[in-house]
């Protein structure tokens, strides 16, 4: 295993003026936080929180200079807990990688070894971060629902913002585990791109929240996995089936939930929060292992953009303004 002591990161600069740039440098492993795990970093990805680092959102950094990233993977260059052998394969999700503490996109990452899983048989270090925190966030969801007693014979699941990286990897997943997966979005135009993925119907977002502002709309959904929040939560819960659970990992609409507690107390509806960032060590192994066995999507490379660093300021922009569908996977130099 190389040991290296200088490393390429793409770090974020905030200025004088408040303004954020943006470039590549050269950094070396005395830069790094504390942590008793160095990884050298082959892939990392890009999801709407790093977009958000990358540009300074105070709720997702403070601190400058800082390199984004919340997923990575690569091999251990030492680890002084013995957790783990020099040259073993991990990925590395969720905690405070990327946001407080230098992320995947630099070439080291050093972080408190319990903040890692080695890389399940049956997926490379490359599948494991197309899948990277949206599609376990997408794992997690579906492993709830079931946990929720929700099986492929109960009915149709919606899975809302279906072209994101979230969602697209859920319809993959519900699919595979022999869900009826309804996949709404907003780009009609990705209509194939869902079928190819497993999905059964599309329909638009606003078939979704149509009739939102009423008590209780019609039963039809025996789960539901939600990544938008708001409008598109609250008429997702209101249209669920008697025993029926939905769950919620996104905001993207809105973080407000303005409804009233009919679903729940009329129809026993659960609502379960989605948390993958300190998500308890053996969940996350468990999720893991089923990404990358039973639940493994088929179609990986269909999902997925690769990019270098030098290409992922594009991106960023991009993902911010809802232009992404599918994963965006960063290669490490």
């Amino acid at each position: 295993m190389e040991n290296l002591t200088k490393f390429k990161a793409l770090v974020v600069e905030k200025t004088a003026d408040k303004q954020f740039l943006r470039e590549i440098r050269e950094r070396s492993i005395d830069d790094l936080p504390p942590g008793d795990l160095v990884v050298r970093v082959q892939y990392s990805s890009l999801n709407y929180k790093d977009a958000l680092s990358a540009t300074g959102h105070p709720g997702v950094t403070r601190q400058f200079p800082h390199t984004p990233g919340i997923d990575a993977a690569g091999e251990v260059v030492s680890c002084d807990s013995g957790e783990f052998a020099p040259g073993d394969k991990v990925i590395v999700t969720g905690y405070d990688m990327g946001m407080e503490t230098d992320g995947g996109w630099g070439q080291l990452v050093r972080i408190p070894s319990a903040w890692a899983v080695r890389l399940p048989e049956g997926l490379s270090l490359r599948e494991a971060m197309i899948i990277g925190t949206a599609g376990f966030t997408a794992g997690l969801s579906v492993f709830k629902l079931q946990q929720a007693g929700v099986k492929p014979d109960d009915g149709e699941i919606l899975v809302t913002g279906a072209t994101g990286g979230v969602g697209s990897i859920a319809v993959s997943i519900l699919a595979r585990a022999g869900y009826k997966v309804v996949a709404a979005t907003g780009k009609t135009a990705d209509e194939e791109f869902l079928k190819n993925l497993g999905a059964t119907e599309i329909i638009p977002r606003d078939q979704v929240t149509a009739g939102a502002d009423r008590p209780m709309l019609r039963e039809r959904w025996a789960g539901v996995v939600d990544v938008a929040g708001g409008e598109t939560l609250v008429a997702a819960i209101k249209s669920t089936r008697y025993g029926g659970a939905v769950t919620c990992c996104g905001l993207v609409s809105s973080p407000e939930l303005t409804m009233n507690v009919y679903p729940f107390i009329l129809r026993g509806v659960s609502l379960i929060g989605i948390d993958s960032v300190h998500c308890p060590a053996d969940t996350r192994l468990q999720v893991w292992e089923k990404l990358a066995g039973e639940w493994k999507p088929k179609q990986l490379a269909d999902v997925v953009t690769e990019v270098t660093l030098e290409d992922v300021e594009e991106k960023i922009q991009s993902i911010l303004q809802g232009g992404i569908s599918g994963r965006v996977l960063v290669k490490l130099p």
